[in-house]
């Protein structure tokens, strides 16, 4: 929901004397086309264009929610990063996963898909799998780990804060700033990671016979 406003906030009124919020679009579409042209065939790369610019506008939102969101009620967070919950982070990795055979199926049909899991020997099939397997994992827990190690770590920091009144939370709360600041940071670096290892993936799906 967050990101339709964005992009409509964002995209309301196009002019050829661009504003601020369509400089930032522009910005992030050619942002994410070139993510998508370092690791995709040349010829594929028009067609992929809005798949990587929404993952990155959906991912980079909601790593940072929680960030400056996080809402504790009696000590259970209401308001929280999205990517804080591997199952949100998994389902994004399975849906690249399965996207990304999609593509491979399209471009190749059925039969060379299905060969390309007994390359470059037969016997290389188990391996294959368990590749697919490893690759669905890692994308979505990477994520995952990071973003909701930072929560904690915030959740700790504003413990810490309240555990003895004025004189923690004058020191807890530059703390808690630095944090900030440093897992938007982090939340943002992983969109990128997200995004650029899912075209890396998507791209040897569609480069594997050539």
């Amino acid at each position: 929901m967050l990101a339709i406003i964005f992009v409509i906030a964002t995209t309301r009124h196009i002019t050829m004397r661009p504003s601020k919020g369509q400089n930032v679009i522009e910005w992030l579409i050619d942002f994410t086309n070139g993510v998508l042209k370092g690791n995709l065939p040349a010829n594929e790369v028009r067609g992929y264009g809005l798949w990587g610019f929404t993952l990155f506008i959906f991912i980079f939102l909601s790593n940072q929610l929680g960030l400056f969101f996080n809402l504790m009620i009696n000590g259970k967070a209401i308001v929280r990063s999205p990517t804080s919950d591997p199952v949100v982070t998994l389902t994004m990795s399975l849906m690249t996963v399965v996207f990304a055979n999609y593509s491979s199926i399209r471009r190749w049909g059925t039969k060379g898909y299905l060969t390309s899991f007994v390359k470059p020997f037969w016997f290389f099939f188990p391996i294959n799998i368990f590749e697919e397997l490893s690759s669905f994992l890692t994308l979505g827990l990477r994520i995952f780990g990071i973003i909701y190690s930072g929560e904690v770590l915030l959740e700790m920091i504003w413990q810490l804060a309240e555990s003895h009144g004025i004189l923690t939370m004058a020191l807890s709360l530059p703390i808690e700033m630095i944090w900030q600041g440093f897992s938007a940071f982090l939340g943002a670096i992983q969109a990128y990671v997200f995004i650029m290892l899912s075209s890396v993936y998507i791209g040897r799906k569609l480069q594997e016979e050539d």
